[in-house]
């Protein structure tokens, strides 16, 4: 939220709308700007609304909420609002995946990316670590259009990703032809499992994508030419999120890799639990990866 509160110190434009949510996140902003900050209660579709009004007199409204709520409570007003009309909201979402892994279903923000991808003209972004969120943000500032900006609550730092954020940039770590395809809070998890599959001698890459709509697919085009396997990793149901959109680049573009997609099946999970136990209960852990990584690997390279 410092980011927020500085780049609001540049631009009066800017204003914060939550829906009763973000106690002991938003107060720097709201003690900072308290006329530009408004709290419209436990109503995401108003917010929404009120955002697209707000934004047709000229502010830039960032809404800010948990990742299920921001994405599906408000839609149709996110989609006959802003994204009709092209208008500057920003929806912040935090907790993407399994953030809020103890709250339940309710809570689950697993198809967040698909929902929002199908609205025409939503930018949908997903910074892969705290340190990489200023840069998002003021990236995302620069949009003519309505952005949704997916955070997860542990933004674990990927210190082997040295590149700052970059819109619509496709960023890889390591050099094989295995590659790992991820975005937002779980890159940290990818470059774990890379770790520990570089250390088993299988060369690997990691394809880090922080701009899922648009989609540069020249980029990931260069970057899995030298891959014979590839295998999406996401806190997000298989459908609709990165594995859709590796799926389709290899099909159009005729690419001569095999893909493995992992993230949820078609089904909600059975137990709840801390963001790490759901990871493991739904095997985008970081060692469900390697185990995945090696039981396909070993056949190609044959």
């Amino acid at each position: 939220m410092h980011a927020l509160t500085e780049l609001a110190a540049r631009d009066e434009r800017v204003v914060l709308l939550t829906a009763d949510l973000g106690f002991m996140v938003l107060e720097e902003f709201a003690d900072a700007y308290p006329r530009r900050f408004v709290n419209v209660g436990v109503a995401e579709a108003n917010m929404l609304s009120m955002a697209a009004g707000m934004a047709l007199r000229g502010w830039v409204p960032y809404c800010y909420s948990i990742a299920t709520f921001a994405s599906m409570r408000g839609y149709e007003q996110a989609r006959n609002g802003a994204a009709l009309h092209q208008l500057p909201v920003r929806i912040v979402a935090v907790g993407g995946g399994f953030g809020y892994g103890t709250a339940g279903p309710t809570h689950h923000a697993v198809e967040d990316v698909a929902v929002m991808r199908a609205i025409a003209g939503m930018a949908v972004v997903a910074p892969c670590d705290d340190a990489r969120v200023p840069a998002a943000l003021t990236a995302v500032h620069t949009q003519p259009g309505p952005v949704y900006l997916r955070l997860g609550t542990d933004g674990a730092a990927v210190p082997q990703l040295t590149s700052r954020f970059r819109w619509g940039a496709v960023d890889v770590v390591g050099d094989g032809d295995l590659a790992l395809i991820t975005y937002g809070a779980m890159t940290a998890t990818a470059v774990e499992a890379w770790t520990m599959l570089e250390a088993s001698g299988i060369a690997t890459r990691v394809i880090v994508v922080s701009t899922l709509a648009p989609f540069d697919r020249d980029q990931l085009v260069s970057a899995l030419a030298p891959c014979r396997l590839a295998i999406t990793v996401e806190d997000h149901r298989v459908t609709g999120g990165v594995g859709t959109i590796v799926a389709e680049t290899i099909a159009e573009r005729g690419i001569n890799c095999r893909l493995r997609r992992l993230g949820l099946p078609d089904a909600f999970p059975a137990q709840v639990g801390s963001e790490r136990f759901m990871h493991q209960l739904v095997g985008i852990d970081s060692a469900s990866i390697v185990a995945t990584a090696e039981s396909l690997a070993m056949p190609i390279a044959s």
